[in-house]
C-alpha cells in the first residue's frame, strides 16, 4: 500500500514539470495570436526623401506630398502612396514612387516605379547613372491655419 501511494505521487511529481508547460503555452497562447497578427499600415499624406546629384554632389531632402509631384534636377517625381507602420511594430515607411526623366527634345523616360523602403534603400532602388533617390520617412503634413483666429 505504501509503495503504491509513493508510485503515484511519484507520477505526480514527473508529470507536473508537462503540466506546468502546457499551462504556460495555454496562458499565452492568446498572446501570441495577437503578436502574430500585422497591424495595418498607416497611410501618410507626404513622403521625405532624399536625393543626389552624382555630378554635383548635391544632396537635396525633397518633400513629395501623395498625388503630387515635384522636379529634381531632370526627374520628376510623383508619390502615390505612403504608408507607415504603427509604433508598436519595428519601424518601417514605404512609398509607392513613379520616376519620370524629362529632358528638352526627348520624349519623358520612366525611369522607376515602385515600392521603396527606408530600411532597405537598395531593395528596391531607382537606378540611373546621375541621381540617387531614397525614401527617409513618410509623415502627415500639418495643416495650414485658416486665418480665423480670435
Amino acid at each position: 500500500m505504501f509503495r503504491a501511494s509513493a508510485r503515484s505521487a511519484l507520477r505526480a511529481v514527473r508529470h507536473r514539470p508537462l503540466l506546468s508547460l502546457i499551462a504556460a503555452l495555454l496562458a499565452f497562447l492568446p498572446m501570441v495570436t495577437m503578436a502574430g497578427r500585422p497591424a495595418m499600415a498607416i497611410p501618410m499624406n507626404e513622403v521625405v526623401l532624399q536625393a543626389l546629384d552624382k555630378i554635383t554632389a548635391r544632396v537635396s531632402r525633397i518633400t513629395v506630398p501623395v498625388g503630387g509631384t515635384v522636379t529634381f534636377g531632370s526627374l520628376q517625381i510623383t508619390a502615390k502612396a505612403c504608408d507607415k507602420h504603427p509604433p508598436e511594430e519595428t519601424p518601417e515607411s514605404a512609398a509607392f514612387l513613379q520616376v519620370v526623366e524629362v529632358k528638352p527634345g526627348e520624349a519623358p523616360v520612366g525611369r522607376f516605379s515602385g515600392w521603396m523602403f527606408a530600411s532597405s534603400p537598395a531593395l528596391s532602388a531607382m537606378e540611373h547613372p546621375v541621381y540617387d533617390l531614397w525614401v527617409l520617412d513618410c509623415i502627415n503634413a500639418e495643416s495650414a491655419p485658416s486665418g480665423n483666429s480670435q
